[in-house]
């Protein structure tokens, strides 16, 4: 994820979770395929742990994270759409654990 992370993104460090969007650029993807999403397992039990929820629960937050910035979000652009990215992060949640 290190390797990825700072070949992809141009930050040399580790991260739980990348999208890579294959909606945009040449050859882009058929209609309906958003992109991939690439979890650090590694990462994700050990935020899990610190958390103190399941290896499942952290991978379905990572899962929606990582769906999120395909959809569009980004939670680095300004505080603003942070927030926007956390509150519907968190109705998918409520969604999936219902």
């Amino acid at each position: 994820m290190h390797e990825l992370n700072r070949s992809w993104r141009g930050k040399n460090r580790p991260t739980d979770v990348l999208a890579f969007s294959q909606r945009e650029g040449a050859g882009a993807a058929p209609v309906g395929l958003l992109g991939d999403v690439v979890i650090s397992v590694d990462t994700a039990r050990r935020q899990a742990s610190d958390l103190g929820h399941s290896l499942a629960a952290e991978g379905d937050r990572l899962l929606v994270h990582g769906l999120l910035h395909l959809l569009g979000y980004d939670h680095e652009r300004s505080a603003p759409e942070a927030r926007r990215m956390q509150r519907k992060e968190r109705a998918l949640l409520r969604i999936l654990e219902a």
